[in-house]
């Protein structure tokens, strides 16, 4: 499986396609590898050139313990490949790394998709009292040193939701967000740190030029849905959808939904 040197670590990365094709660069959540996009891959991959890697601290990625910046990173994977411009698609954390690189590095990227993102900069935003709690359980396991059960109070938060009862969701669906997390306890002991931009993206977001789509999921958390509302206000001409019955990783609980909006956008901009 191909891995790239970079600086103090070696990336994990997966393509798919024809490389003539438009590109299209994955980054993935942080409850989450690269195996995210798996149910993706076959659609997006018929016309497109589909990259995506497994982050620092996450999957099959090896770090050091050292500062990095995960623009860099993305940029030397596009280089690698040969790839001028892509369209960065980005779940959560990976939603604001490509903010973030829509506005450091404007000339590499063509167009924008966020999933539960907000911009790097963006304002604490108060909890409900069931987020607090969720949040409060994931750090006791986390301060316990109980991987396992700190990753699965993660899923609980963001994959099930604050306002939606396990019980009630698709058991598959909890089973692989459960196994798309547990893959990153081989990481806990790695401790790679993302250098932040010197200026945020919170306030620069008015400035990007390419064509976005903000997406977020029904049942996300407050601050997911607060950022979904402000990236759609302040990035010009931003298209947005709200993908139903879903929280934290719409593209991986309603894959076929997702593609729905994806795949006509890409279309409506040549993208």
């Amino acid at each position: 499986m191909p891995h790239m040197d970079v600086p103090d670590g070696r990336l994990y990365y997966e393509t798919e396609g024809r490389r003539e094709d438009p590109a299209l660069l994955l980054i993935h959540a942080g409850i989450a590898t690269l195996r995210m996009w798996d149910p993706l891959i076959p659609a997006l991959a018929e016309h497109h050139y589909v990259i995506r890697f497994d982050t620092r601290g996450f999957g099959e990625t090896d770090s050091d313990d050292v500062e990095f910046s995960n623009c860099d990173d993305a940029l030397r994977l596009l280089d690698e490949l040969g790839i001028e411009r892509a369209t960065v698609i980005g779940s959560s954390r990976g939603g604001q790394i490509a903010l973030d690189l829509a506005v450091e590095h404007g000339d590499r990227v063509a167009g924008i998709v966020t999933i539960g993102s907000g911009p790097s900069g963006f304002p604490e935003i108060e909890l409900t009292e069931t987020e607090d709690d969720l949040f409060d359980q994931i750090d006791a396991a986390w301060e316990a040193r109980d991987w396992p059960v700190s990753m699965d109070a993660e899923v609980r938060l963001w994959a099930v939701g604050p306002l939606r009862d396990p019980g009630d969701i698709d058991p598959d669906f909890l089973e692989t967000a459960r196994m798309l997390n547990r893959f990153n306890i081989s990481k806990v002991d790695q401790n790679p740190i993302p250098r932040a931009l010197e200026r945020p993206a919170f306030d620069r977001v008015v400035d990007i030029g390419v064509p976005t789509l903000v997406v977020v999921g029904e049942y996300d958390i407050t601050p997911a849905l607060m950022q979904f509302e402000y990236l759609a206000e302040q990035i010009p001409d931003a298209d947005s959808s709200c993908i139903d019955d879903t929280a934290h990783l719409p593209s991986v609980e309603r894959p076929g939904a997702f593609l729905t909006v994806l795949e006509p956008w890409l279309a409506k901009h040549s993208l």
